[in-house]
């Protein structure tokens, strides 16, 4: 029996006052659910360095919701409206993974990030890449229709299609209505269940609370091995959002995420206590002796190192391998610019036709330059402002032309933003900026343009989307602008709050026993210490930024009226510490994209570093790629913690059962490879995995406010909170065998298992399964 046919998707022509369309409802909504999805999205990528598309998720959720309010005497909303609702809400991700790659590495290098520079760079970044994007959109969405495909945009527009409403449909075109009845001939036509992902968001949300918040079980359980394997350990943190991800990213990237964790944990680890364990002194970089480190003290001091050097390999290799893609994509844009130039047709333009005029983009540009070079927490200079806008050209140009291409997960915007910051700092190197300064100058040019062009390419995945539906460019241009501000507006504050919520200010005597002095008539800033440990001492103290080895780690401290250092700040994100000094023990997020960054500028502008554990892992990655393995994928494995691999393995594991049972279904069997994929993309199973991405995710933030936060609006209820976290761990520490005790280890894998179990099921089309029409 031959393959189902399906005639080209063809872009519905709507006449002018056909249906509504821009409306505040749609925007607001869109801009809301983005937040969320950005929310978590930069929860996850702090973490694993990862986000997923949320256009699915977003779009899904805004029929459910407009069909409900239907359903108490409202209006239901049409097709365009659910589409610009969409198109906001997909704002959020991009952002976050611009936001959540770069602007850590300011803390990771010992710098201050203020709240204003986040903001800031984020509007920046969003605002540049939808204002580059405007002039490529008829050349790349309306002239290359059918040979560009932006694999998520079509699949978001089948998303909607599926589930709109009789009425709504009906003012697609007969194009699209022909191409909706062939594939629910062939079985396809399922609306895509709001159920499905409202379920795996209440599940993720509960699940983490009842985990973390309230104690209900060993969040990671771990075994360490003896002798004869001392230093060697296995562990996994039964998260939903990790395990969400790794149903998501699927089996092949799951996998090799883990091997590198396996690597580090099960080899390196193990090796360097067999053969250091007879060393009597510390082994620098290392403060302590070996013999006794546990696991994670050999990871901290000497494993990060490797890792960070293999992640830097990684990226590197990765640029290198994209860059005639790259190329291709530029030299396909630049072509692109001049078709657009030259298709100023005479008569009115169709309103499917619509853009922002190119007034508005050639003022915002100029308004972008302005705001550079004057905003104050920026120290950025005309060439800064300059290297921006031309590094954001480059790459909005290259990210919209390669999303098209070959979709939004395999666009390299970490290589695009690895190749501005080494361009960046090699200027900056040439012109002799090599001071602390110009680590966050160089970092806010690449998080800016890394912005840029994250949003570029989920823009053009947008109109791709509302090409297919028939949606007025304008209005999509809008909506995903009030998306990302209001998204950039409100990340900055949600990614400080999770690093205050695990910074750990760690007692000077501790690190530098012979103490640190310092002139405290040079320094500027001042400031109070932040979270559970400001109770505690509630001083002013200097902020010394410390740069050297001597006496002490390098690092930021707090330094009294007489000079003396007294507190070492250990981050919340990338920290080393992760124990107060009452004892309370917190739990720090990895975030290996930003320490790529920051050791790419350390190493060129400072070129401080172990670097005999660098090239260690550089030699990995390089050995990875020549096994016809992708280098970056194992390199960040290297460096995160297995703990968090191994749930992203399971999940991928799960994916790989599901997908094989599916292509032996009849009703799949005869799918060719790009139709299963679109299939399997917007299936069940990923959208209750993206539930529990975001409920899990969201979660995490509201427990990070508690835990951090929350002494900033009410120091009250802060120590109540505080003292019910105490009595909670007392109680499940003594009482509770799935939290603690010889058992937990074993007893709490029951609650994830059920997890994933019900993953895989939803997965499978058994449970919750959606309807045929």
């Amino acid at each position: 029996m031959a393959s189902p046919s399906f005639p080209p998707v063809e872009p519905y022509i709507a006449p002018e006052t056909s249906m509504k369309e821009f409306t505040v409802r749609a925007v607001l909504t869109g801009a809301i659910l983005g937040l969320i999805f950005g929310a978590s999205s930069l929860y996850l990528v702090l973490k694993v360095g990862l986000t997923v598309s949320a256009s699915i998720p977003v779009a899904v959720i805004s029929l459910a919701m407009f069909r409900g309010w239907s359903k108490l005497g409202g209006r239901d909303a049409t097709i365009l409206e659910n589409n610009i609702t969409q198109t906001a809400g997909s704002a959020g991700e991009s952002l976050a993974f611009g936001i959540g790659v770069t602007m850590p590495a300011i803390l990771i290098l010992g710098f201050d990030l203020e709240l204003t520079r986040v903001m800031l760079v984020a509007m920046l970044g969003g605002l540049l890449g939808i204002l580059m994007m405007i002039p490529l959109r008829r050349a790349l969405i309306v002239k290359e229709h059918g040979v560009l495909k932006y694999p998520e945009g079509t699949a978001c527009a089948a998303v909607l299609k599926a589930g709109a409403s009789a009425g709504c449909r009906a003012a697609a075109s007969p194009a699209a209505q022909t191409e909706m009845r062939a594939a629910e001939a062939a079985g396809l036509g399922k609306s895509p269940g709001a159920k499905v992902i409202f379920t795996g968001f209440g599940l993720g949300l509960l699940y983490k609370s009842l985990n973390v918040a309230f104690k209900g079980w060993k969040d990671t359980p771990e075994r360490i091995f003896g002798a004869p394997f001392k230093g060697g350990s296995v562990s996994v943190e039964i998260s939903p959002e990790l395990l969400g991800v790794g149903y998501i990213i699927g089996p092949r990237i799951a996998s090799i995420m883990c091997a590198g964790g396996v690597l580090s944990y099960l080899l390196l680890i193990p090796l360097i206590k067999f053969f250091g364990d007879s060393i009597p002194g510390p082994l620098a970089p290392g403060l302590i002796p070996i013999s006794d480190m546990g696991p994670g003290q050999i990871r901290t001091a000497y494993i990060l190192y490797i890792g960070a050097g293999a992640v830097a390999a990684g990226g590197i290799i990765s640029l290198v391998q994209s860059m005639p893609t790259i190329w291709h994509g530029l030299r396909g844009g630049l072509k692109d610019l001049g078709l657009t130039r030259g298709d100023s047709g005479a008569g009115e333009t169709p309103r499917t036709d619509r853009d922002l005029p190119m007034k508005f983009v050639g003022i915002g540009i100029v308004g972008i330059i302005a705001i550079i070079v004057l905003a104050p927490t920026l120290h950025m200079n005309l060439l800064g402002a300059l290297l921006i806008v031309l590094f954001g050209f480059l790459f909005v140009t290259v990210s919209s032309r390669l999303t098209g291409e070959i979709g939004s997960s395999s666009n390299p915007i970490s290589g695009m933003t690895v190749a501005t910051l080494l361009f960046t700092c090699l200027i900056f190197l040439l012109v002799g900026w090599t001071g602390g300064t110009y680590y966050v100058t160089a970092l806010s040019i690449g998080a800016i343009v890394c912005i840029a062009a994250s949003n570029g390419g989920s823009t053009s995945q947008d109109l791709k989307t509302g090409h297919l539906l028939g949606a007025t460019p304008k209005y999509q241009q809008l909506a995903i602008i009030a998306g990302s501000m209001l998204s950039a507006v409100l990340l900055g504050p949600i990614l400080l709050t999770l690093n205050d919520s695990a910074t750990v200010y760690v007692p000077a005597a501790q690190v530098a026993p012979a103490g640190l002095q310092t002139d405290v008539t040079k320094l500027e800033k001042s400031e109070v210490l932040r979270g559970p440990q400001h109770r505690d001492d509630a001083g002013t103290y200097h902020v010394w930024q410390k740069t050297d080895e001597a006496g002490g780690p390098s690092g930021r401290y707090l330094v009294n009226d007489g000079g003396k250092a007294v507190w070492l700040v250990d981050p919340g994100i990338n920290g080393a510490y992760s124990t107060r000094p009452d004892g309370t023990t917190v739990k720090k997020f990895d975030a290996p994209k930003a320490t790529l960054m920051s050791y790419i500028i350390k190493g060129i502008l400072d070129r401080k570093l172990p670097w005999a554990l660098v090239l260690l892992g550089v030699m990995i990655a390089v050995t990875t790629e020549m096994s016809f393995l992708p280098a970056l994928a194992f390199a960040v494995g290297v460096y995160l913690p297995l703990s968090s691999s191994s749930p992203i393995f399971i999940g991928g594991l799960i994916r790989w059962m599901v997908d094989r049972r599916a292509r032996k279904q009849a009703s799949h069997a005869e799918l060719t490879e790009e139709q299963m994929i679109e299939e399997s993309d917007k299936s069940p199973g990923v959208l209750l995995a993206s539930g529990y991405i975001a409920g899990g995710a969201i979660a995490g933030i509201i427990i990070a406010i508690l835990a951090g936060a929350l002494d900033k609006v009410s120091p009250a209820l802060a120590i109540f909170f505080e003292r019910v976290d105490s009595r909670l761990n007392a109680w499940s520490t003594a009482h509770n065998p799935f939290f603690a005790g010889p058992n937990s280890n074993a007893l709490s894998m029951i609650p994830f298992v059920i997890l994933c179990a019900l993953l895989y099921y939803v997965g499978r089309e058994v449970l919750l399964a959606p309807k045929r029409r």
